[in-house]
């Protein structure tokens, strides 16, 4: 007479060295929650459920792993835990097995690769500084732009705008300013004199 424990069972899936479809080497480790609900099954369609299980587990965390990119091993956990969960209960269940869940605890990079990914993130993040400097830079030379097609149009605003940067500049009481007297200031007083 063999016993067999009906209740949940925990699997703590070894590491596994798994290659990415982006060729990224990673380590990965999960754990498996699953029952026997067969025990019938589960002693004479298999010689050890819980050896069986444990090995299928990580051919199938290895294999559906590899079909990923890096970058949906990291976001997509919860869809993996998913697919890897139906591939086993699918294959367990000729032998009792119900796979409760699966969960992939850990997907750890090597130092190199780490280090990789935080250049490409410097570099993305250089790439974007540079983009909004210089959609801030034309922006500002389409506004200069229009300024000065603006003043161009009326020389007297030309004027104005040199005799208010004189003010401002001569504010600071510290600084000593030279003030030169623009020719056509002349001709202005000279003409307004003769009316």
């Amino acid at each position: 007479m063999v016993r067999v424990d009906l209740r949940t069972i925990v699997l703590d899936v070894p590491s596994q060295d798994v290659i990415s479809h982006d060729n990224v080497s990673v380590n990965v480790n999960a754990v498996v929650y699953f029952r026997v609900v067969d025990p019938e099954k589960a002693i004479i369609q298999v010689e050890n459920f819980h050896e069986a299980t444990s090995q299928l587990a990580q051919t199938t965390l290895r294999s559906v792993l590899g079909r990923h990119e890096l970058d949906e091993m990291l976001a997509e956990r919860e869809q993996l835990n998913f697919d890897i969960q139906e591939i086993l209960d699918k294959q367990t269940n000729p032998w009792g097995i119900k796979i409760a869940n699966v969960e992939i605890k850990h997907v750890d990079l090597d130092e190199s690769m780490v280090r990789a990914i935080a250049k490409q993130a410097e570099a993305e993040r250089e790439r974007r500084a540079k983009v909004i400097n210089a959609k801030g830079e034309l922006e500002a030379s389409a506004n200069l732009l229009e300024a000065a097609e603006m003043l161009s149009k009326n020389p007297q605003a030309i004027q104005l705008r040199y005799l208010q940067t004189m003010s401002d500049i001569s504010s600071d009481k510290t600084n000593t300013v030279i003030f030169p007297f623009p020719t056509e200031f002349s001709q202005i007083f000279k003409e307004k004199t003769k009316e």
